[in-house]
């Protein structure tokens, strides 16, 4: 695509490509830098931002946060692409090749969405299981664990099973009524049954435990897996599905949703997976289905029903069983309903967590995603380096603190939000106030000063017009080259034969007129010849090849010259009236300033009450180790031999077995 894309740009000077998409970031960094690639590439080589290195240490940095362990238990502290600096520059390249509109921006006719965050609360055998996984994750990072036998990556996989349900894990643990599926279970009814006489309609997202008695055919499965945008992501994918065997066959989280469903009444024939829709023609023929409301609940994954399905019209209700691993995965999901052509006003959309489970981490990635996309998209701080978080990451962040099931960590991440609103407001302030002080300083004076003699040269250049008239039928007369011409008609046809004599824009003196000095020069790339008449200020005059027209012109930017005393009399007044608002602003106080000294302490107490544990899982080995075979490695403190010698002290009496006591301590 690379090659022809520059291919196609060499043939059309750069301007043959055009690339459309309502995900441009959708993952990380690394795609804004690939967009410029194919689409600014001789641009980021002429500034040297061709390789990634350099263009990532040119705009991004890396910070450094306390966060979820990915196990679900305890916390840790993790360095990532997070932050941007240079923002105006970088938009400003970026915005040479791309056209960006938001929802906000574009006003579409689509329905209002309404969130709903369902909270499952986690069950003692899943409670179980995540202290599991955190004690696998703890051998996996200390490297006592082979690869081959266990890794992050199915770890990652059975967290995200777990927080599932526990029986996509082991089909023969029981099923709990309070579990996520069944509480999805039974808004998917309800909605069902409420929606009856419009036939409203349902979609369910997950993208664990799909069918598989449903597999598609191999080109089918070619096509899917070309709508993804990285190997490593189908890999995952597919080991997600693939991982568990047999164990998994009987036990599907879209069969026991549908069976559960026909059990409550639902007509079988109106629930569908669109795993089963293994070809194009049986594709357009279920969406069909439910654009009309045959089908009223349709089940798939991310990348089977994301971009590019259009069954909105009757769509009432979105259950987000699981969380992608892509904020684009996520607003790709909510565009099938959020869309045109949608029958309700308002669309509800479900987001389902399990408290304490894996589903915290994986929302807590979606978030971080979330906060430099959402710079990158919308660019609204006027700041120089930007980490702000925007709506859609504070739902993120809403959710994730829901899973976590710690009420500190909610408290936190608004703390969070509010503390960098508040900080981009304080940076403004500040920045408003030097520009108060710059302008009082420099700017203001040195305006004023220019506009008073603007005022005196146009009133001695109108007093000069005024000393010059014109006879009461005549013409006052005009000097060109020399010749003193008292006849009109001479006059304009000698002021155009001086054009012969204008090369270019240095000014050629051609005469006088009414107490002015003219000169002549050719403009706007030989296109105008243009007359400036001088006296205490500059009138510029645009000649034509009328020589009587041009006389008149030039009366007319004369006697103009009233207009434009007014124009500058009504700005010196305005830059006084600005100056006098400059002054009462300047020195003003932050008024949040006590706001965001609180709530930065109180966040900075919360960062320390919540590092519960930022030591790597080899330090926490070495500190469950026997206490002899730490010594052996320490030397001891000079607290401990100040403290050794006052033992010595007061056991004067006993200095043999003091010294052996001392030689132990070694």
């Amino acid at each position: 695509m690379l090659l022809k894309c520059r291919y196609i740009d060499e043939l059309t000077g750069s301007k043959g490509v055009v690339f459309a998409t309502g995900t441009p970031v959708s993952n990380s960094m690394t795609e804004l830098y690939t967009m410029m690639r194919y689409l600014q590439h001789d641009t980021i080589r002429d500034k040297g931002l061709a390789h990634f290195d350099c263009w990532a240490s040119t705009f991004g940095e890396t910070t450094t946060a306390i966060e979820l362990a990915p196990e679900g238990t305890g916390y840790r502290a993790r360095t990532r692409f997070a932050k941007f600096f240079n923002l105006p520059e970088l938009m400003n390249l970026f915005k040479e090749a791309a056209d960006i509109k938001t929802a906000d921006q574009l006003n579409l006719p689509t329905p209002t969405p309404i969130y709903h965050n369902v909270v499952a609360q986690p069950t003692e055998i899943q409670q179980a299981m995540v202290q599991e996984l955190s004690e696998r994750a703890a051998k996996v990072h200390a490297g006592i664990v082979d690869a081959s036998v266990d890794n992050m990556l199915k770890i990652t996989s059975d967290g995200r099973k777990l927080g599932i349900d526990q029986r996509v894990i082991n089909p023969n643990l029981p099923d709990e009524p309070t579990s996520k599926v069944n509480l999805c279970v039974d808004n998917i009814y309800r909605i069902w049954d409420e929606g009856q006489a419009d036939k409203l309609t349902q979609l369910v997202f997950c993208d664990l435990s799909t069918p598989k008695n449903a597999a598609p055919s191999k080109r089918a499965a070619k096509a899917s897996a070309g709508n993804l945008d990285s190997p490593e992501l189908h890999a995952l994918e597919m080991l997600a599905e693939r991982d568990g065997g047999n164990d998994e066959k009987d036990f599907t989280v879209y069969d026991d949703i549908r069976d559960k469903l026909v059990a409550r009444g639902i007509p079988r024939e109106q629930i569908a997976f669109i795993h089963e829709a293994n070809t194009e023609t049986r594709k357009k023929e279920l969406f069909s289905k439910v654009r009309s409301g045959q089908v009223r609940v349709l089940m798939g994954s991310t990348f089977k029903m994301g971009a590019g399905m259009n069954v909105q019209d009757r769509l009432v209700a979105l259950h987000d069983l699981d969380a992608p691993w892509r904020p684009g995965d996520l607003e790709q999901r909510s565009g099938r309903i959020i869309r045109q052509g949608n029958m309700n006003p308002e669309v509800h959309i479900y987001r389902y967590v399990t408290e304490a489970t894996f589903d915290a981490y994986l929302w807590q990635t979606l978030e971080n995603k979330q906060k430099f996309i959402s710079q990158i998209m919308t660019s609204k701080s006027p700041v120089r380096s930007c980490d702000d978080i925007d709506e859609t990451a504070l739902s993120y962040a809403e959710i994730k603190a829901l899973c976590a099931g710690d009420e500190r960590i909610k408290e936190k991440m608004d703390l969070d939000v509010d503390v960098a609103r508040l900080k981009l407001m304080k940076a403004n302030h500040q920045s408003q106030q030097y520009r108060l002080e710059d302008n009082l300083l420099r700017y203001f004076p040195e305006q004023i000063e220019q506009n008073k003699g603007f005022i005196a040269g146009f009133e001695t250049d109108m007093k000069t017009l005024a000393e010059h008239p014109h006879p009461a039928d005549g013409f006052a007369g005009m000097t060109v080259r020399g010749d003193v011409l008292t006849d009109k008609e001479n006059a304009g046809a000698a002021l155009v034969d001086a054009f012969k004599e204008v090369k270019g824009l240095e000014p050629v003196p051609v005469g006088s007129y009414r107490g002015f000095q003219m000169s002549l020069t050719l403009e706007d790339f030989g296109r105008d010849y243009v007359l400036t008449l001088k006296g205490q200020m500059t009138h510029r005059v645009t000649l034509g090849k009328d020589p009587r027209g041009n006389l008149t012109r030039i009366d007319n930017a004369l006697n103009g010259m009233s207009d434009r005393l007014t124009a500058v009399q009504n700005k010196l007044d305005s830059l006084y009236a600005q100056m006098e608002t400059a002054r009462s602003e300047l020195g003003k106080p932050f008024p949040q300033e006590e706001e965001l000294r609180t709530k930065s302490a109180r966040l900075a107490e919360l960062n320390i009450e919540l590092n519960i544990d930022d030591k790597t899982p080899l330090e926490q080995m070495a500190e469950d180790a026997p206490r002899a075979e730490i010594a052996k490695s320490v030397r001891p403190s000079v607290l401990s031999k100040l403290q050794a010698y006052q033992h010595d002290s007061k056991a004067k009496t006993e200095p043999d077995k003091t010294k052996l006591h001392k030689q132990e301590e070694r």
